[in-house]
């Protein structure tokens, strides 16, 4: 079901719902670009674990209204809005990529709310990492997140042209950061299916404007408007360590200043190898049940 939700200031939130809508509520966050779209666990997976999953286009995404300016932090009440037009009271968040820290957002700023948080593939604040922020990291991002710094206008021009050829080519993305790709993303890209879902999301994502995407790399380049040290619930920590995108060494960051995350690393994984785990970590985030019989769960 995809519906529109009201944000606090009257901006429309483009929000898809799908699994057992009496469920445990898990809300996912999509990746940088990305959309309500994006590649999801099997509607079977979601059913069988009792999964009520919520995705929505952040602003100036998809159907999402723009939020000039926004920060990381911001996205906390758009979640709650979401929630309170479902009716769900406390829910868990995942993010993946670019929504990691959307996620992390949510389990700091709403404490009351949030049950538990993933982050598969997260980047770290800038800021608190300082340069090892950039080390490892494709030249292509490096390059874009550093214009997100210090020259927005060049970036600006960069993801137009970028959203313009993905409206052309919804594939054309994942052309463009084939440097990037370790061999594990290929393997895992290289799957008609899920090449056909990053397609569909991207698509979507700038069918309009590049605006979300232009201000998702300012807002997470940015001061964050959070402190991960105050996430207080469980929270459980994926990445690959072939990751040329959002290096290893983010999530490791984020292991050391979470007080109550679980870190795990996979030696011979990568970015978009986190598809292949975010099923076992949706059933894990919604479930009482411990990890291993989440992953029986989800297959």
């Amino acid at each position: 079901m995809i519906r529109t939700v009201l944000a606090p200031d009257g901006r429309r939130l483009a929000v898809a719902e799908h699994g057992d809508p009496r469920g445990a509520p898990v809300m996912l966050f999509h990746g940088t670009p990305g959309s309500r779209l994006g590649p999801l666990p099997r509607a079977m997976t979601l059913h069988a674990s009792g999964i009520r999953l919520l995705t929505f286009d952040r602003p100036g995404y998809g159907g999402s209204d723009r939020l000039p300016g926004r920060r990381v932090a911001a996205v906390a009440a758009d979640a709650a809005a979401v929630a309170d037009a479902f009716g769900i009271a406390r829910f868990a968040v995942l993010g993946r990529s670019g929504g990691g820290p959307h996620a992390l957002a949510c389990a700091a700023l709403l404490p009351d709310r949030v049950t538990k948080a993933a982050a598969l593939v997260s980047l770290a604040p800038r800021e608190a990492m300082g340069p090892a922020w950039f080390a490892g990291m494709t030249p292509g991002n490096t390059e874009a997140y550093r214009q997100a710094v210090a020259d927005p206008r060049a970036l600006r021009r960069t993801l137009d042209d970028r959203a313009a050829r993905v409206r052309a080519d919804p594939s054309s993305l994942l052309t463009t950061i084939d440097e990037g790709l370790a061999p594990s993303d290929r393997a895992v890209i290289g799957q008609a299916n899920i090449r056909h879902e990053l397609a569909r999301a991207h698509a979507a994502a700038v069918a309009d404007s590049a605006d979300g995407w232009f201000d998702d790399a300012l807002a997470l380049a940015g001061p964050w408007g959070f402190d991960p040290a105050d996430i207080h619930v469980p929270v459980y920590l994926w990445h690959g360590a072939e990751d040329r995108f959002s290096p290893i060494s983010h999530t490791r960051w984020l292991g050391e200043h979470i007080p109550l995350a679980t870190l795990d690393l996979e030696a011979s994984a990568s970015h978009f190898s986190a598809l292949l785990r975010m099923p076992q970590v949706i059933v894990w985030s919604g479930a009482r049940m411990s990890w291993d019989a989440a992953v029986a769960l989800s297959g």
